[in-house]
C-alpha cells in the first residue's frame, strides 16, 4: 500500500440473508462515486464498473472488496488510489488500467477522504435499509461504465462477450447475447 492512499475497511452488523447483504458492493461504490466527486467537485470524470469498482476517466480509480465475517458481520474492504496507482504491468493483462485520483490535479489526505466515505455511506446505507435495492440499482445503473456497449465476463469456467444490458433486481450482471439475455452473478469484468 502506498503511503497516501486510502485504504479502509467498515465492519457492519448485518441480518438480512446473504443475498441482500452481498448487494451492499453497490451501496459502497454509490457512496465510493460520491466521496471521489465531494473531492474534487468533478462528477463527469467518475463512472462505476460492475460490480466494485469506480473508475476515473475509463481508469481503476478504487475497488471495493466484501466479505462475510460471520452470521451478523460484513467487512466491506476499501481502497483508493489517491496519490499513485499500481504500473500496468502489475496488473493482470487485459484489466482496465490503474489510475490515482491526483492525475486530475486533486489531492486528498487519506483522514479526509474517510469523512467524506463515512458521511456518503451513511445516507446509502440509510436508503438501502429503508427502502430496499430498488432505488440504489437505479442510481447505480445511472452512472454504470459501458452500459449499453459490449464487455466480456470471465469466470472461473467461461469466458462470455455481450452488450451489458442491465444489472438485475439481484444485482447479477446481465448480458444480452445471441442466444438472448443471460445473468451473471459473479465474474471479473473487461472493457
Amino acid at each position: 500500500m502506498q503511503i497516501g492512499n486510502f485504504a479502509g475497511t467498515l465492519i457492519l452488523p448485518v441480518a438480512e440473508p446473504p443475498a441482500l447483504v452481498a448487494l451492499r458492493s453497490f451501496v459502497a461504490s454509490l457512496a465510493l462515486r460520491e466521496a471521489c466527486i465531494a473531492a474534487t467537485g468533478r462528477e463527469d470524470v467518475f463512472s462505476l464498473k460492475w460490480p466494485n469498482d469506480v473508475l476515473l476517466r475509463g481508469c481503476k480509480l478504487a475497488g471495493i472488496l466484501l466479505e462475510r465475517l460471520d452470521q451478523d458481520h460484513l467487512a466491506i474492504g476499501i481502497g483508493v488510489n489517491l496519490v499513485a496507482a499500481p504500473r500496468p504491468d502489475q496488473v493482470e493483462p487485459g484489466a482496465v488500467p490503474p489510475v490515482a485520483l491526483n492525475t486530475i490535479g486533486h489531492k486528498i489526505a487519506p483522514e479526509d477522504f474517510l469523512n467524506l466515505l463515512a458521511d456518503a455511506y451513511a445516507r446509502y446505507e440509510d436508503q438501502f435499509t429503508t427502502f430496499g435495492f430498488a432505488p440504489i440499482r437505479a442510481a447505480w445503473l445511472s452512472h454504470a461504465a459501458r452500459l449499453g456497449e459490449v464487455i466480456t465476463a470471465r469466470t472461473n469456467q467461461v469466458e462470455m462477450s455481450g452488450t451489458f444490458a442491465d444489472v438485475d433486481e439481484t444485482g447479477q450482471l446481465v448480458l444480452e447475447t445471441p442466444k438472448g439475455r443471460v445473468p451473471i452473478p459473479a465474474a471479473d469484468v473487461y472493457f
